[in-house]
């Protein structure tokens, strides 16, 4: 059955800071709370990060989690509903989960934000360590199902850049418009247009490999060749490759599907923070904050 409408009712006591800021915590019923919420901030939410209980039959103290898998779904359903009308246009939902339940979400995730907004699924390496008392395999990672509101009108922030990312990035030629990394001119999906052949600098013909041919036209091949775009290897006479310089590349890194232990932390570092923060392991599975500030940054 559909829960009614709830008010909010504030705590004095639980209460710190600006009283007219709009942070909250809220306790009780999540799906109580997302219908206090809604008349308040639908259509108006960024981000949503949810962590729900995953299913495993294992004994939780803080909630029930040994349910059916038709159960569980069904619990669900409603706070996700909930969940996409509180979502600005613009706005994005990650949800952790395992493989017990990971599959079953992602058709339903379908059915209330519909196929075309998926935008991926995050695989994260949860586990350094390999279980060696399993029985079959050992997990060593969790899904984080993403979906866009509107996925036409959603587009993720860039990871910052690292060392590590632009340490391929050098200057062999001492072009004046600084360091560089060579990217491969040749694709997969052939077209007889830019099938044509080359005459590196040393003289020598070269031709796409079999099967491939160039990413660029004859015309805009000539253009990158007078404006020193085009790299032929040390002596002139290797395949060629376009140079991308450091200085005009995006500002950030397009993030990939898997996220590792090293990047965004693992299950060991999220049970330390937990036990900085109170004292004990007061919840069984915490997530690791820098998991967390990937999503929201």
């Amino acid at each position: 059955s559909v829960a009614p409408y709830r008010l909010l009712e504030a705590d004095p006591k639980l209460s710190y800071g600006d009283e007219n800021a709009q942070n909250m915590l809220i306790q009780g019923d999540n799906l109580d709370a997302l219908k206090a919420l809604l008349p308040y901030y639908a259509g108006q939410v960024k981000c949503v990060y949810i962590d729900p209980p995953y299913n495993t039959r294992s004994a939780f103290e803080h909630y029930d989690d040994n349910l059916e898998h038709s159960t569980w779904l069904t619990m669900m359903y409603p706070r996700l509903e909930l969940l996409r009308d509180l979502l600005k246009e613009d706005g994005s939902i990650w949800i952790s989960v395992d493989d017990s339940e990971a599959h079953y979400l992602k058709i339903i995730m379908d059915e209330i934000f519909g196929r075309k907004n998926f935008v991926g699924n995050v695989i994260w390496e949860k586990k350094f360590s390999p279980q060696n008392d399993s029985k079959w395999l050992s997990d060593s990672h969790d899904h984080v199902l993403t979906f866009a509101k509107n996925k036409e009108l959603w587009r993720p922030n860039l990871l910052p850049r690292t060392e590590n990312t632009d340490k391929r990035f050098k200057n062999p030629d001492n072009d004046s418009r600084g360091v560089w990394a060579s990217a491969d001119m040749t694709v997969k999906t052939y077209s007889k247009n830019t099938d044509y052949p080359i005459k590196t600098p040393a003289g020598k013909v070269i031709k796409p490999t079999e099967s491939r041919c160039w990413a660029i036209s004859r015309e805009k091949f000539e253009e990158f060749f007078k404006d020193n775009r085009v790299y032929f290897g040390k002596n002139g006479t290797n395949v060629p490759r376009l140079k991308l310089f450091l200085s005009e590349v995006q500002e950030g890194l397009v993030s990939k599907t898997i996220w590792y232990r090293t990047e965004v932390s693992d299950n060991q570092e999220a049970k330390k923070e937990i036990k900085m923060l109170f004292g004990s392991d007061v919840f069984g599975t915490p997530k690791p904050e820098r998991l967390i500030q990937r999503i929201l940054l």
